[in-house]
């Protein structure tokens, strides 16, 4: 069963960080506006002079979102979420 866009949930970008094991590697960290759940994607980045663009927002299948348990992580994704929503398109990209 494939999912649809109805069945998937919106997140906003909300960090993105360097892997500190593996070399050129990005970790995109995209949240719901509530701050409660969040998707991480993985990215290699193959040359530094013509990196992909970032999506400041995906659609995510409900299964392969993470619960966020710390409140100050919960606080700070909702922050951010709401703030990329509020500046940001879905479909624009960094």
């Amino acid at each position: 069963m494939s999912s649809t866009e109805s069945d998937t949930v919106r997140t906003w970008l909300v960090e993105r960080t360097y892997s500190d094991d593996e070399l050129n590697l990005v970790i995109l960290t995209y949240a719901t506006p509530d701050g409660e759940r969040y998707f991480r994607k993985e990215r290699a980045l193959t040359s530094f002079t013509n990196a992909p663009e970032t999506q400041v927002s995906v659609e995510a299948d409900p299964v392969n979102l993470g619960a966020v348990d710390d409140p100050e992580t919960v606080e700070w994704y909702r922050t951010e979420a709401t703030r990329m929503a509020a500046e940001h398109d879905v479909d624009d990209v960094l």
